[in-house]
């Protein structure tokens, strides 16, 4: 009847309403019966759940009532909505602006408590009643309704059941509410846009952060005594080893919210504290975006079409980890992807799948990594080659070798500007000659939030804003810039999305003999910015005073920029 038998029985005994002689005679029948002692205690009538729900209560300092729906106003009910009410098995009996009391049949059911207050993000205070009476009210107030149990009204319902039909068929009524506190975490995550969840033991709490357009924000944490519970709960759901807590891993869960199949690929890292997990959620939506939607000004977008129809050679899009690189090199893929040409990718991982495209996953444990994959893929007899990362000398070369016998390569490297790319792949060991006759562009990105169109309005510019803005700032001196003023569309942060910032880096005949040179980055650059190549602040710049972001982003984004 309760979380902890043994305790209660403890109680009884302490309290008089059972002797240790009575305890003692049903605990030998437990084998005959197989129920436990409190059960039979029950059943025999030796006490009555009153006495015992009224003592435990008396014992955590909570109120024992009854219930009666009838006695239940429309608007309390509608505070905990039906799936809440029903999965939990709770009445709520009181309800304000900020606290709702709910009456439950288990007194030490701590983990509903917390699990409502995550829920429910209100404040939650508990009473206790009957079972039988809870029951009954629940049954009243929240009538079942089996059409609607499975339907896209409630993202809740379709992400608790997908993640409980992936593994946990087999879990028991104590694992419940764990399974449920998982689910709603990423249930929120996906409504909120975020990109990563992650889930972090601390020292005194177990912090929850949800990464929603490029910014980390802190969500409301559960209870540090669930931290082992949860992390189990993410390693079961993504096929990790649970016992294994020594050395990181990798896993992938796959789940639908609100109609959207997303992939969420997790990693788990040993810390002082215990397990950080770290839940990247991957969205097949993205996968529709074209060039427009990126953030490219028409010049740029008009340059980088020609440079992605080009029949050979090597485009780079480069940049830190999270600047938008994959997303930036599918758009691309999804313009050229055409029946009249094959199109081979190496990725590690294969992070979506794309109809019409051959995609090659790294596997280093065969020795299939990236070098191996693009020596075979190159007798597949492809027009375009995308590689996920060049991370080596050997990769690089074969990269550069096949745009010269005729393909077009796309990949990334890690720079901070475009520029800076041709001296990385100098460094890790490719000729001059291969890269000054191979590379065609490279395109340096970030991502800076976009202000939210909901709540965008006008505003005069300061002195300080039009002279950080340089040229540009001319032009709309006198005039209005934009910024977001918060709304609830936004979480009243004022941004809503994220668009790319671009510096596009072309490779003419001046900058190929630099190339072959070996000169400086700073020379390269130098020459760019003479053919008339934006830098990542200029365009950055540019695009404030279209209203697209804020001043403040882009000097966030370039923050080395000096240009």
């Amino acid at each position: 009847m309760t979380s902890n038998d043994d305790y209660v029985l403890q109680l009884l005994q302490e309290q008089g309403y059972v002797s240790p002689e009575q305890v003692e005679t049903v605990m030998n029948s437990i084998k005959q019966e197989g129920e436990t002692t409190l059960d039979i205690l029950l059943q025999t009538g030796a006490v009555s759940e009153d006495d015992v729900l009224a003592m435990i209560a008396a014992q955590f300092g909570m109120e024992y009532v009854h219930v009666n729906a009838d006695a239940i106003d429309a608007s309390v009910k509608d505070v905990i909505p039906r799936e809440v009410a029903r999965k939990y098995g709770v009445v709520p009996v009181y309800a304000s602006e900020h606290s709702v009391t709910v009456a439950l049949s288990d007194p030490m059911g701590y983990d509903t408590v917390d699990s409502l207050r995550y829920v429910l993000k209100v404040n939650v205070e508990a009473v206790v009643a009957p079972r039988a009476e809870v029951r009954a009210a629940v049954d009243k107030l929240y009538p079942e309704e089996f059409e609607t149990q499975f339907g896209s009204d409630d993202a809740s319902i379709d992400v608790a059941e997908k993640l409980h039909d992936d593994g946990t068929s087999d879990a028991t009524d104590s694992d419940a509410p764990v399974i449920r506190l998982v689910s709603v975490i990423i249930m929120e995550a996906c409504k909120s846009r975020a990109s990563d969840i992650h889930l972090e033991p601390m020292e005194r709490h177990f912090r929850v952060r949800y990464r929603i357009d490029g910014v980390l924000r802190q969500m409301e944490s559960p209870p540090k005594r669930l931290q082992a519970a949860i992390i189990s709960r993410v390693k079961i759901m993504s096929n990790m080893k649970i016992s294994e807590k020594r050395i990181p891993q990798d896993g992938r869960i796959q789940v639908k919210v609100q109609g959207r199949d997303l992939d969420l690929r997790v990693s788990s890292v040993p810390t002082n504290h215990g397990e950080s997990i770290v839940m990247r959620i991957l969205d097949k939506t993205n996968l529709s975006l074209g060039l427009p939607q990126l953030g490219f000004l028409s010049d740029d977008q008009n340059k980088f079409e020609r440079l992605i129809g080009l029949p050979d050679g090597v485009l780079l899009v480069t940049g830190p980890t999270g600047s938008g690189k994959t997303t930036t090199l599918y758009a691309c893929l999804g313009q050229i992807n055409l029946p009249d040409r094959k199109i081979i990718t190496v990725e590690d991982p294969v992070e979506y799948q794309m109809s019409g495209i051959n995609q090659v996953q790294v596997n280093k444990d065969v020795g299939l990594d990236f070098s191996a994959a693009l020596r075979s893929i190159l007798r597949q007899a492809p027009n375009i080659v995308m590689i996920g990362e060049i991370r080596d000398h050997e990769t690089a070369d074969i990269a550069m070798e096949a745009a010269l016998t005729g393909h077009l390569v796309f990949s990334t490297l890690h720079t901070n500007d475009a520029p800076s790319a041709v001296t990385r792949l100098l460094d890790i060991g490719v000729k001059p000659f291969l890269v000054a006759s191979a590379l065609r562009a490279a395109m340096a990105q970030r991502l800076v939030r976009a202000i939210c169109s909901n709540c965008r309005a006008e505003y005069v510019p300061s002195e300080r804003e039009i002279k950080m803005l340089g040229a540009i700032g001319k032009s709309v001196a006198g005039g209005a810039m934009y910024k977001g003023k918060g709304c609830p569309t936004c979480s009243q942060t004022g941004y809503k999305g994220r668009k790319g910032i671009f510096e596009i880096f072309l490779v003419d005949d001046t900058i190929q003999r630099l190339i072959f040179d070996h000169s400086p980055a700073t020379v390269l650059r130098a020459r760019a910015r003479e053919m008339g190549m934006r830098t990542l602040r200029e365009d950055g710049l540019l695009k404030v005073s279209s209203g697209m972001t804020s001043l403040e982003e882009v000097l966030r984004a370039t923050m080395g920029d000096a240009d």
